[in-house]
Order: C-alpha cells, then sequence, then structure tokens
C-alpha cells in the first residue's frame, strides 16, 4: 500500500507539469526578499522565479549572500521578509562545497546513499504517515527521493556517473573516509545525479573536479532535463552550461538572458544605456531649473517658472547607475631575466613509499614558458611542481637551475611564511619596500581585502585569506620562475580576471596547476599532460590539448556510457 501511495504522487506530479507545459511551469519564485546576516542587509526587495528546464547562474562578489540565498531557498535559513514558494511537486537535490564521510561507508555506499541517506528518507517517511501528512509537500519530496535511491537500477546508474566524475571501478568499494574531502564531494554529486532532483541547486560543482571530470559533468548538465541553479566562479563553466544569470547588485537580484559572456556584455549596455538617460534628465533637468531661476521674479513669466518647477517634481528621477566592477590593473614587476634553460629535470625518480609516482622523468623548461600542468587527480602534478621547486626530496636524479634562476613557488597550504605577527599591510610593503602605500592599498583592495582587512594580524586571517595574501607577496615582488598550485581558488570571478591580466604581463617562466578553463585559455601557450607517471608535452595552448589528445571525445564517451 506505501509504495502504491508513492508512485500515485509520482504519477500526479508528472502529470501536472505535462499538462501546464514544462518551461511554463514555476518551480521557485522567490518575491520582495529582505534578508540580514551578522547585521548587514543582503536583500530588500529581491525577486525572482526559476521555471522547469531554466539553467540559472547566480553570481556576484563573495560576501554577497549567494550561499545564503541557497540556504533560504533549501529552509535552512528564514527571511526577515518576503515570500520564497517552491512548488510542492518539485523534488530539490543540492550539493554543498564541502562534505564528509561517515563511518565505514564505501564510495558507492555515499553514491548510492543506502548507509546515510535512504534510512534517513525510510524514517522521515514513516513519521510523516504515521502523523497523516501524506498529502504536504514535504512527504512527496521525501518520498520520489525514496523511490529514486531506492531503484533496483540505483548501484548501475551510481557507477556509471562515478566512473564519468573519474573514479576507477576500482575506487567503488574503498573506504570514503579515506580518500580526500574532494573526492568525497564528487560521490555525493554522483548520488545527486542518480536522483534526477527536478532542480538542482550547485554551490561551486566544479572545484573538486579535475579537468576531465569537468568537461563530462559540463557535457551532463547541458543535457540535464531538470532546472539547475549553480553558483560558480568557473566562466568557461558557466558559459557552456547556463542560459541565465542572476546578479546580486545593490542588495537586489538583476536577471539577465543568456550565458557568463552574454551577461558581461548586456551589463555593461545595460549601464551605458542608463547612464545615459541619467545624464540627460540631469541637462534637461538643470534646463529647466535654470528657466525658473532666470524668470520666476518677472511677472508676464513667472507662470512659465513656476510651471517649470512643476515639471520637474513631476519628472521620475533616473537613478546614476552604480559601475560595473571591473577587473584590478596594475603593473607587475618584471623579474631579472635569467637563462635560456629554467629548469632541468634528469632521470628522476619518486615515490612515497610503495607508491611510485616517477620513474626516470627527463623534462626541460624553457625561459618564458607558460606551462600549465594537466592531468586526473592523484596523478602527480602537484608533486611534479614540488619537485620543480626543489621543495621535496626525490630518490634518485637531478634537477638543475639556469642562470641566474630565482624560483618562487605558490602553494595553496603556505600559511607558515607568514608572520603572525605583522599586519596584512605590513606583509605587502616588506614583500616589495618601494611600491607605495597607495598603491599596495589598491591592490590589496582589488584582492578583496578592503578597508580594515588590511590592519589585521596575519595571525587571524583564515586560510583563504592566507592564500590571498600569499599570492599577493608574489605578484609585487615576482621571482622569474614562477611555480603556482591552484592560485584561482578562494578568489572570485572578477579576482580571477584580474590575477589573469598581471600575470599576462609578467615576463618570467610560468609553471601552474589549475582547473580553471577560462584562466588556462589565457595565459597556457604549453602544456604537460600528466598521467600514470608519464609527463607528455603538448607546444600549444588548452585548445590544441584537446585537439590532439581528444579528449573532449573521452568526456562524451563517458557521458554516452552513463
Amino acid at each position: 500500500m506505501l509504495r502504491l501511495q508513492r508512485s500515485y504522487t509520482k504519477l500526479l506530479s508528472v502529470q501536472r507539469r505535462q499538462a501546464v507545459g514544462d518551461h511554463n511551469y514555476f518551480m521557485l519564485t522567490i518575491r520582495d526578499l529582505k534578508m540580514s546576516l551578522g547585521g548587514r542587509l543582503l536583500f530588500e526587495n529581491a525577486s525572482f522565479q526559476v521555471n522547469y528546464g531554466d539553467r540559472v547562474a547566480l553570481v556576484g562578489p563573495n560576501g554577497a549572500g549567494k550561499t545564503t540565498l541557497l540556504s533560504l531557498i533549501l529552509k535552512q535559513k528564514v527571511p526577515d521578509a518576503g515570500t520564497i514558494e517552491r512548488d510542492e511537486w518539485t523534488m530539490v537535490g543540492y550539493l554543498p562545497q564541502e562534505g564528509e564521510a561517515h563511518g565505514e561507508e564505501t564510495i558507492l555506499d555515499v553514491a548510492t546513499g543506502r548507509v546515510d541517506e535512504l534510512p534517513k528518507l525510510e524514517k522521515r517517511l514513516h513519521e510523516l504517515e504515521a502523523a497523516g501528512a501524506v498529502s504536504t509537500p514535504e512527504y512527496m519530496e521525501t518520498h520520489a527521493k525514496h523511490d529514486a535511491l531506492n531503484d533496483p537500477q540505483v548501484e548501475t546508474k551510481a557507477k556509471r556517473m562515478l566512473r564519468g566524475l573519474g573514479y576507477r571501478d576500482t575506487d567503488f568499494d574503498r573506504k570514503a573516509q579515506e580518500m580526500s574531502g574532494g573526492w568525497i564531494m564528487r560521490a555525493r554529486l554522483a548520488r545527486l545525479l542518480v536522483m534526477e532532483p527536478d532542480l538542482l541547486l550547485l554551490d561551486e560543482p566544479t572545484n573538486h573536479l579535475d579537468l576531465l571530470a569537468l568537461l563530462w559533468l559540463q557535457s551532463y548538465l547541458k543535457n540535464y532535463s531538470g532546472a539547475l541553479l549553480l553558483i560558480s566562479h568557473d566562466r568557461q563553466f558557466m558559459d557552456e552550461v547556463v542560459s541565465q544569470v542572476h546578479e546580486i547588485s545593490e542588495k537586489k537580484l538583476i536577471d539577465y538572458t543568456g550565458n557568463y559572456s552574454d551577461y558581461l556584455r548586456e551589463r555593461e549596455e545595460r549601464y551605458e544605456q542608463q547612464l545615459a538617460a541619467h545624464k540627460n534628465q540631469q541637462k534637461e533637468i538643470q534646463a529647466l531649473q535654470e528657466f525658473a531661476d532666470r524668470f520666476r521674479a518677472i511677472p508676464s513669466k513667472a507662470s512659465q517658472a513656476m510651471s517649470k518647477l512643476k515639471q520637474i517634481e513631476r519628472l521620475e528621477l533616473i537613478e546614476k547607475p552604480v559601475a560595473p566592477r571591473k577587473p584590478f590593473r596594475f603593473q607587475i614587476p618584471q623579474p631579472p631575466r635569467g637563462g635560456q634553460r629554467s629548469v632541468t629535470l634528469e632521470e628522476i625518480h619518486m615515490a612515497y613509499g610503495a607508491n611510485q609516482v616517477y620513474a626516470g622523468l627527463d623534462l626541460s623548461i624553457e625561459r618564458g614558458e607558460r606551462t600549465v600542468l594537466i592531468g586526473p587527480n592523484g596523478a602527480g602534478k602537484s608533486t611534479l611542481l614540488k619537485i620543480l621547486a626543489g621543495v621535496v626530496a626525490f630518490q634518485q636524479g637531478e634537477r638543475k637551475l639556469g642562470h641566474n634562476a630565482k624560483i618562487g613557488y605558490f602553494s595553496q597550504h603556505r600559511a607558515d611564511t607568514l608572520d603572525p605577527e605583522k599586519t596584512v599591510l605590513d606583509e605587502v610593503l616588506a614583500s616589495a619596500p618601494l611600491m607605495p602605500e597607495n598603491e599596495a592599498r589598491a591592490v590589496l583592495g582589488s584582492f578583496m581585502f578592503r578597508k580594515d582587512d588590511i590592519f589585521k594580524k596575519t595571525g587571524v586571517l583564515s586560510g583563504g585569506e592566507k592564500s590571498r595574501l600569499n599570492l599577493i607577496r608574489f605578484l609585487v615582488d615576482p621571482p622569474n620562475i614562477l611555480l603556482m598550485d591552484e592560485p584561482t581558488t578562494h578568489l572570485d570571478i572578477h579576482t580571477v580576471e584580474s590575477l589573469t591580466l598581471a600575470l599576462e604581463r609578467y615576463e618570467g617562466t610560468l609553471i601552474f596547476i589549475s582547473h580553471d578553463v577560462h584562466f588556462i585559455r589565457q595565459l597556457a601557450t604549453k602544456v604537460l599532460h600528466v598521467s600514470g607517471g608519464q609527463v607528455v608535452p603538448y607546444a600549444g595552448g588548452y585548445d590544441y590539448f584537446l585537439e590532439k589528445t581528444g579528449a573532449v571525445d573521452d568526456a562524451r564517451a563517458a557521458l554516452t556510457a552513463a
């Protein structure tokens, strides 16, 4: 009886959507939202709507309220005012930025939900049934999720999703707690895709993906049947996946049609149009006011003067628009010129215990190259960067530096290089003693250190803030060989663009790891493909690499298999 009740409710949901027409069927409506957090007003009179099949990116600077908005949609937070309506027939799936493994569950357990998620859903269903709440929206959504994970084919589907996201079959039975947080998040993403929610909420879904997995997810979401609302700092990913952008600006939600690049163009056009309209109206007001001031004391013209003043009062004032935030540009100091050969590796053998990473590796990096390391997570990219930087000991072989080589290694875990008693501003000025303080403040501002932030002691900074500060220290006094491991982590999309512009002007040798395709495309002139202990060079940029390796075809093949 219970199974029949759930199946019948699910059938009603499908029939209703077909009756109204999928793309006219609203899933989520927000009206006149007001929300404060920590004493700061995030939203005021903000409204927007998501319909079935929409693919929406939520954009805005860090701290604007993007993740808070998802929490409101999920009913984890309550707004100060306004309404958030979710259609009762809609199943919502959510992927947060972070996640942990519990107990002895395997990766396949995480992807199928059979250890933690399915029992929770079953328990909640029984509670709602005992309370006679079988017609409530919560019951409908809970049973839809339960049915999806209780499907006889769920394990087969989960394995397909896991393969697409980069897992090997031998990983399925591994304990999840033995793996990194990034790999656990992939398994949780696989679970969401298995459930196929009507509305999929994704908070930075590409953070933990290597490029092949990113290509697979990108292709999958482009063909996803439900609606999508995502937060991402990956410009290329948004360009490929979304067809609408909602920008959080001035505490409002402003909608744009098209992908992220379309949004940038339309935002600039709207700004120019509104600015021109504002200026024209101000000229009109000035002319009317001048006429009134000139003739109000003349009896024969007084009535006309009053008419002009009333005309001003009747005008609906056009506000001066806020200029769109643009990437900060600063002139990066150029490092001393090094030799033609920057760094050479000969017959490198590198292992962590029984895990052999490289055996007999030979590699040469030339002056001025901008090289990106590409390969699956765990292939040895970060290890190779550390070998080049000289910060990890290898068992055999030789590392040779070129003439006048000065190496700088930017790691995401470099907090120990900061003096905990120095302020943020002190650290930057110590790195570039000749830089004027106002310029140092401007650079810090562009990397999200604003106002009193620059006077914080580095000892109280978060991990992300320390990472950004170390990045700034490299930019204001760059070495002539710059090695960077995921430099765009913890940066919003505008700050990534500022970093890109700075590195485009850098004349030294750049070797980096990144999963941000736009960042890679803008900078890389050479690719090193790292996989299975081999490093294969490609003397061209990212698109050249994709063409030569058929990586896009591989992702499509994996998608077809899924």
